[in-house]
């Protein structure tokens, strides 16, 4: 009688890819519970590795690829390096797959042989799409593939420069047996095209989807395989779109590039400071202008705040645009330093224009709103405010002074509130122009603007 051997399987975490011999209630890697699923392992193959010099010479070209786009590139940190995976998130609507079209479109100016592979349409969808943006070229190449071997077939038959997939969760390998879009097919997958962009020096850029809570779908593992990855950002209702870096081993993760949804796709942004301002109303209480920094680029936005009597037994704190437990601390500083009672009032925070603000530097600019729509004094519409703020109530200096300072001259400001720190960093000639106020602790600034 033979005996008939088990086919074993593993589980594998739908959060962060760990797998286990066994079902787990919760995974020991990321703590999540119920995540484990069962999956069929696959064969293992060994090969030997390549060895290269690291002085060698006469190795691929590795000067990157520019597109042409400038908020693209800056994010990128100056184009795409060849060999690299990027890996491009946002919600559904926001225009992934318009900017992919818009990237192509701009390559292949460049006489470049491009391939774009949809998971999701038809090649006549795409067409579709591309006509109405205005996008014709016979070097952009198009296919309606879900299988990744087929993809590298084509690779393989094309030749091509650039390489888009719509979506990696749309994707599947043979190689595996689950359903498109399981933490396996993923995983196996991105694995592959990676394989594909590392030995060739292709560069490929992966559309994601996202989750609810804003992640990208799949294993957390996809995003720690590729180089980049962006998210697209912004309100579908609204016009702008923020392309944010989170990760990027070829340049800084603190890069935005800005954009305006049209009717023609697309069109960069190359003054934020402005576009933020265009509508701010002037000599209106709570309304404050900080010069912020994200990555090379200055921008001033415009920090507003409403501070009105509560009927609730527990007053509400909402920010937009700014972290929450930020305003709750700079409340708290305000109550206890300033001596304003605001456990009565109802606060709302909102950084207009949609673009999120996460540096320190805004403490100020948030002090000085919530005091401006309390008491219902204006600040002078030509003031731009910048500084951290300490829980004993120092203001801190911030990075880039200079740079924050030159912007808010150039966009007309007269007057700049900023740390007594940061003041003695500046050079002597740097303040021309702009009437520089430095304070060292939130009384001091306030006595400034509103006594």
């Amino acid at each position: 009688m033979t005996s008939v051997k088990k086919t074993q399987h593993i589980f594998l975490c739908a959060s962060c890819g760990h797998e286990s011999r066994k079902w787990l209630g919760r995974c020991p890697q990321c703590g999540e519970w119920d995540s484990l699923n069962e999956q069929q392992p696959k064969p293992r193959l060994f090969r030997a590795a390549e060895v290269f010099s690291l002085n060698g010479e006469g190795d691929e070209e590795t000067a990157r690829l520019v597109t042409g786009i400038s908020e693209l590139d800056r994010t990128l940190g100056g184009g795409i390096v060849p060999g690299s995976m990027v890996l491009l998130g946002g919600d559904p609507g926001i225009g992934k797959s318009t900017l992919i079209l818009q990237i192509l479109a701009a390559l292949a100016q460049q006489q470049h042989k491009l391939l774009y592979v949809s998971g999701e349409e038809s090649v006549q969808q795409i067409r579709m799409r591309a006509e109405r943006l205005g996008v014709q070229s016979e070097h952009i190449f198009l296919a309606a593939e879900n299988s990744v071997q087929s993809i590298i077939g084509l690779v393989e038959e094309v030749r091509p420069a650039f390489l888009a997939v719509d979506s990696i969760q749309t994707m599947n390998s043979e190689t595996v047996s689950s359903a498109p879009g399981s933490v396996s097919q993923v995983r196996e997958s991105a694995s592959l095209l990676l394989n594909l962009a590392k030995r060739s020096g292709l560069p490929i850029i992966l559309i994601g989807h996202v989750t609810k809570d804003g992640s990208i779908a799949g294993p957390r593992v996809l995003e720690h395989m590729v180089d980049t990855v962006l998210y697209f950002e912004g309100d579908s209702s609204q016009v702008f779109r923020l392309l944010r870096t989170v990760k990027n081993r070829f340049g800084s993760t603190n890069e935005i590039g800005v954009f305006e949804m049209k009717e023609s796709g697309l069109a960069e942004v190359t003054n934020p400071s402005a576009l933020f301002l265009a509508e701010r109303p002037v000599n209106v209480p709570g309304s404050v202008v900080m010069p912020s920094v994200e990555g090379t680029r200055p921008i001033l936005v415009e920090v507003q705040a409403l501070v009105s009597p509560s009927s609730l037994s527990m007053a509400r704190r909402t920010a937009i645009g700014a972290d929450p437990q930020r305003l709750a601390l700079l409340t708290a500083v305000l109550e206890k330093k300033i001596g304003v009672t605001l456990f009565d009032h109802d606060i709302f925070l909102n950084i207009a224009g949609g673009i999120r603000i996460d540096e320190p530097a805004l403490d100020l600019a948030v002090i000085v709103a919530l005091l401006s729509s309390l008491h219902e004094k204006v600040v002078d519409p030509a003031t731009a405010v910048c500084g951290e703020v300490g829980l004993a109530g120092e203001i801190r200096a911030v990075s880039q002074i200079e740079m924050r300072l030159r912007e808010a001259r150039r966009l007309g400001f007269k007057t700049i509130l900023m740390p007594e720190s940061s003041r003695r960093q500046l050079e002597s000639n740097a303040t021309e122009g702009i009437l520089v106020h430095s304070v060292r602790s939130v009384h001091e600034a306030v006595e400034r603007l509103f006594s």
